[in-house]
């Protein structure tokens, strides 16, 4: 096993973006204080081929110098708008079809591996770093998805369980469409 230098690693290119088939995760943004936590999870979407990633509220966009800094490009890389009112952005997905999920811990948790191929296409809700999902976008999402955890502090970072809920959803998608398990441009497979 060696690590593999930075022009070997099998990606894409962006070129490429325009016309390959994304996951239908999409990642909606309540009210992120954080710029960074913003960049941040707009590399998680550029590394899952996410759909689109939606700011929420007053959750800084793609266009904000400190979301620059952490997102490293990726910004130029992934479908990201921006609105004021995550209600109206989670009515109008609905509308169009895709399940809403809060990231939060609720009264009625699921988990990411209980989602059904039909619960696809999905949205996850990441909220604010200090006060979660907030109630009323909780009260207009579908359901709850809750990462399991096993210590005394019950948190994680925002950016960080985003993260991790997403990369499960891609995965579980994958695996309900019998997809392989790494990206078809990979040429190690």
């Amino acid at each position: 096993m060696k690590q593999l230098a930075h022009n070997d690693i099998p990606r894409l290119q962006p070129e490429a973006l325009t016309t390959v088939r994304r996951h239908p995760v999409r990642l909606l943004l309540d009210n992120i204080r954080s710029a960074h936590n913003v960049g941040s999870m707009l590399r998680t979407a550029d590394g899952l081929l996410l759909d689109e990633v939606i700011m929420a509220g007053f959750t800084p966009d793609g266009t904000h110098r400190g979301v620059h800094k952490a997102a490293l490009g990726a910004q130029d890389m992934v479908p990201w708008r921006s609105t004021p009112d995550p209600v109206a952005a989670i009515r109008a997905l609905q509308q169009d079809g895709w399940t809403v999920a809060a990231l939060e811990i609720t009264t009625v948790p699921k988990r990411c591996e209980q989602l059904t191929i039909e619960e696809f296409p999905l949205v996850i809700v990441a909220g604010n770093e200090v006060l979660g999902v907030s109630p009323e976008v909780l009260d207009a999402c579908d359901m709850a998805l809750e990462l399991p955890q096993f210590g005394a502090k019950q948190s994680l970072n925002v950016a960080v369980s985003a993260g991790v809920l997403c990369y499960d959803a891609v995965r579980h998608f994958r695996t309900l469409h019998h997809l392989p398990p790494f990206p078809e441009h990979d040429k190690r497979l």
